[in-house]
């Protein structure tokens, strides 16, 4: 059970956080809501704690080593860690997901590039997609079609966020844009770095992934419609206050080098009220199809594992996704150790 202070703690780092995630977990009925804030408070400690240090290896090994405390039942002394150690125990969450969102976070350190859209589509799994496999934990789910469809749920809200924030991370020299495309377009990174501007082949990379964003928020609506029917209306307006974010580029001419997609406090109130209205409907529909889709081949290890009953002991690293967090683990502390050397930022993976 988390403690009150503790679950005080959460909603207060999500509240000034994540505004979107806050919004939509309103709608969610308590005994899922609490857990889920633990859980947003817990990954967001973490995407801060890398964010916020220059030794980025050294970053994602204590919170390793912090994670490793709360799977053992003995968590650091912070708010965020015990309460989420108390989710890892009441739910038996499998220590895989939230160890793919550490190896995510690892690759974010590195400042590792994608060349393709299936190798951005990994990224996205494992630090968002991750997070959705967690919450179907949260919510009792282990039925591989659900999972496999909040997996699309995640990828799609990253894909929007990447998509949202293309002119931001150019100015901090950073590139989530496939690099294939961008070659296409013979675009250079370091040149668009160096001027970043609204060009016509930006925006139209910004419209392939935002076009990508929104199969996948097809895709998970039968997974969203598959939840206990409590959970739906929180889950529709994640959905649909993400998938708004998507809209505002669009009506933007795509062009989120200039300006930052937004949505306001009406918007997202008036996706509130649809999302009840949804989840009304979907008590009656029948299931669809495209629920028992397969899972994207880049998210199905997070569907096996959180399907799976059990987790592993307490410093089982090394096994299995274990070994691929050590691995980034690995590649980061070379990293960081040439940028060290050379008096430069991280070079590029």
């Amino acid at each position: 059970m988390i403690a009150v202070a503790d679950m005080e703690h959460c909603r207060a780092a999500i509240r000034h956080g994540s505004l979107s995630f806050h919004t939509a977990s309103r709608l969610l009925p308590t005994q899922i809501r609490d857990p889920a804030l633990a859980l947003y408070a817990f990954c967001r400690l973490a995407d801060d704690a890398v964010d916020l240090h220059e030794e980025k290896a050294a970053a994602v090994l204590r919170l390793r080593d912090r994670l490793d405390l709360a799977y053992r039942g003995t968590p650091r002394d912070a708010p965020a860690d015990r309460a989420f150690a108390a989710v890892i125990e009441t739910y038996d969450m499998p220590r895989a997901l939230p160890e793919a969102l550490l190896e995510g976070l690892a690759w974010d350190a590195m400042g590792r590039r994608y060349a393709t859209l299936s190798d951005l589509t990994a990224y996205c799994t494992r630090v968002a997609a991750s997070v959705g496999a967690m919450m179907c934990v949260l919510m009792r789910v282990r039925d591989a079609e659900a999972l496999a469809r909040a997996c699309d749920l995640g990828v799609a809200m990253q894909l929007t966020n990447i998509a949202r924030d293309v002119g931001e991370d150019a100015r901090a020299r950073r590139i989530y844009l496939p690099t294939d495309w961008m070659a296409e377009v013979e675009l250079d990174p370091e040149t668009f770095f160096a001027e970043p501007l609204p060009h016509d082949a930006v925006r139209a990379m910004v419209k392939r992934l935002l076009a990508a964003a929104d199969r996948l928020y097809f895709r998970s609506e039968a997974g969203i419609a598959d939840l206990p029917l409590a959970a739906r209306p929180g889950i529709y307006a994640a959905r649909h206050i993400y998938a708004g974010i998507g809209t505002a580029i669009r009506r933007n001419g795509y062009d989120s080098v200039s300006w930052r997609g937004r949505t306001s406090k009406r918007q997202k109130a008036g996706w509130l009220g649809l999302s009840m209205v949804r989840a009304g409907v979907s008590a009656v529909m029948p299931r669809s199809a495209v629920l028992f889709a397969p899972p994207l081949e880049e998210t199905r290890f997070l569907v096996e594992a959180a399907a799976r009953a059990g987790r592993p002991p307490a410093g089982a690293w090394g096994d299995g996704r274990g070994g691929a967090l050590l691995g980034a683990l690995a590649q980061l502390e070379a990293t960081d150790r040439a940028r060290m050397q050379t008096g430069t930022g991280a070079p590029q993976i």
